[in-house]
């Protein structure tokens, strides 16, 4: 018997070739014709609660995305195996030419509450928990503080992972070179899912403020 393809998202795109194709049909075929020349790299998780598109209110064409559970790059390592965030990466910053990388982290991240629960699916040898483990360097732990209550824990380490990608990323060397120059920014966000807030990365003052309060440090 063959599966039925999902009736949501039939219903979905007949909504989108109805009323949004046509208003934007030109860019389409400007696209097809011409190719992409996004100068925006947004990491996001794969939530499918926070999505780039929906966030940043994107056309087709203005943001090269990438999404994997929490949000995380992985720190440069061409050992010869599959890396699948490293590759666009590579493709974005190499071919594309963008001018930003954005880490887009969130709250209310299962990955995250996950690693900090110890909790399944993190079993020895699953792929989730492999993934997380590389969100702490050898020896390094990562324990609620005094005083500080469960929910301001995660928060702490849902940031915690935008901060880590950003380390991460300066590791690869094509991503530095770009930096150093001057013509590639690196940039930490943090979305709010209960009321849709935004904050990014004060580069300055190295804490997430409310869109339109941080400062830029290039």
């Amino acid at each position: 018997m063959t599966a039925t393809f999902p009736q949501q998202l039939i219903t979905g795109y007949q909504t989108f070739s109805s009323e949004r194709l046509p208003t934007e049909q030109a860019r389409f075929r400007e696209l097809s014709e011409k190719g992409q020349f996004p100068e925006v790299m947004v990491i996001g998780c794969c939530d499918s609660r926070v999505s780039p598109e929906v966030i940043f209110d994107a056309s087709p064409g203005e943001l090269f995305v990438v999404r994997n559970i929490a949000n995380l790059v992985p720190p440069y390592q061409p050992d010869g195996n599959a890396h699948g965030v490293s590759a666009a990466l590579e493709y974005a910053v190499q071919v594309l030419k963008v001018k930003h990388i954005v880490i887009l982290g969130h709250a209310q991240c299962g990955g995250i509450r996950a690693f900090v629960d110890k909790a399944a699916p993190l079993s020895p040898g699953d792929f989730i928990g492999r993934w997380m483990s590389m969100f702490t360097k050898p020896g390094e732990t990562v324990e609620i503080r005094d005083h500080e209550t469960m929910q301001d824990f995660v928060t702490r380490i849902e940031k915690a992972a935008v901060f880590r990608s950003l380390e991460n990323l300066m590791s690869f060397p094509f991503v530095k070179k770009r930096v150093d120059a001057g013509d590639l920014l690196l940039h930490g966000a943090y979305f709010g899912v209960a009321i849709g807030s935004l904050s990014v990365l004060d580069k300055v003052e190295k804490v997430f403020k409310p869109v339109g309060q941080a400062k830029s440090a290039g």
